[in-house]
């Protein structure tokens, strides 16, 4: 199967049963494998006139209590914004899978590359966090968009699934009965006592019941207090965005995804993520059988930042290489959370894959520098 495959596969194993989109390359084939598998289920695909109408649609679904999901790329991800936002000031689940191709712009569209990294966490009005989840591989899409679907409906917002173009088109080989399926979550529901709408519970996320129900639901992403009429007060404006970042941050620690490979005496500790992992992966090996010492980090949570993760791996290595199909996006974060350790980078966006063998230099060069 290739990687949109297995996020179609994945979203129906974790109970979505609503799914809009408008066509976009290299994402296409989400909506296509949804049109034909997801109706048989009793679920409903719908394509929009457009992407804002596609986003606005999961939106109205999952407030009926749907799991809802969404697909595009690059150009697409620029007109949900609006509707980005709208789902985490309403507290909305929802998951994106954004198959990146080279932009900017309309850029190259059977090119991939992973220049959305920082578009994904800050693309939308508030600067509040969201959940990125980056997978490497067509087992990954599977496990990480269950993941996806699981954080959404706990921490009631809306969940990246980032993917690329190399790794939602290309076919290989799964042996599914290995691959990781992660225990499914829903929503928390109201059950008793008068329901108030945005009223947190002691994990800071609200309980749930659908509109359209016999009980009134109020739904307004406007600056509103617990009862979900709208307000001017500073006070429960404060209390409503600081609830809003802290109900995701605090809760990192449980779904910090990540590969470890560990070698004793590293001097050099390689960080990646995405479809470039698969070429780290294959440049440690060789950079090992050369005799040198290199620690190979992967990163499958992007957003928020796990910096216990990082602070750890990178505590025994005197510098650590970061690579990215990009000009340099996730550099800054390692840096922040790891200075004053040397950081170096190297990236490419030019419309290939970084090689093993340019890793391996790298590497080299990091190590004489």
């Amino acid at each position: 199967m290739d990687g949109n495959e297995a996020v179609v596969q994945g979203a129906i194993y974790a109970g979505c049963r609503f799914f809009a989109g408008y066509p976009i390359t290299p994402a296409t084939t989400i909506l296509s494998e949804m049109l034909k598998k997801l109706p048989p289920l009793g679920g409903i695909v719908f394509q929009g006139e457009d992407e804002m109408a596609s986003i606005g649609a999961c939106l109205g679904a999952s407030m009926a209590g749907l799991k809802a999901m969404t697909a595009t790329s690059g150009p697409g991800l620029s007109l949900y914004s609006e509707n980005i936002s709208f789902a985490i000031g309403s507290e909305i689940p929802l998951v994106i899978v954004n198959v990146m191709r080279q932009g900017p712009s309309t850029g190259a569209a059977t090119r991939g590359a992973d220049g959305d990294v920082q578009f994904m966490r800050w693309g939308h009005s508030g600067g509040l966090p969201v959940v990125v989840l980056a997978a490497t591989c067509p087992a990954d899409c599977f496990t990480l968009t269950v993941h996806a679907f699981n954080l959404a409906e706990r921490l009631r917002c809306p969940v990246f699934v980032a993917s690329s173009k190399e790794i939602a088109m290309t076919r290989e080989t799964v042996a599914m009965e290995d691959v990781e399926k992660p225990e499914v979550l829903h929503r928390k529901r109201h059950t008793e006592g008068p329901y108030v709408p945005f009223a947190p519970g002691p994990d800071g996320v609200p309980s749930f019941l659908p509109i359209g129900g016999s009980v009134p639901v109020r739904q307004t992403s406007s600056m509103h207090g617990p009862d979900g009429y709208i307000t001017n007060s500073p006070a429960l404006m404060q209390s409503l965005v600081e609830r809003l970042k802290h109900k995701v941050e605090s809760q990192i620690d449980t779904f910090s995804f990540f590969e470890l490979d560990t070698q004793a005496d590293a001097r050099t500790l390689l960080i990646t993520y995405g479809i470039t992992a698969r070429s780290a992966r294959a440049a440690v090996f060789r950079l090992r059988a050369q005799g040198r010492r290199v620690s190979l980090l992967v990163l499958k949570t992007l957003w928020p930042v796990p910096e216990k993760i990082l602070s750890s791996a990178a505590e025994p290595a005197q510098r650590v290489l970061m690579v990215e199909a990009n000009l340099g996006q996730y550099v800054h974060e390692v840096r922040r959370v790891l200075c004053p350790k040397p950081v170096l980078f190297f990236g490419l966006m030019c419309g290939r894959m970084i090689s093993p063998e340019e890793i391996v230099w790298e590497v080299i060069r990091a190590e004489s520098s």
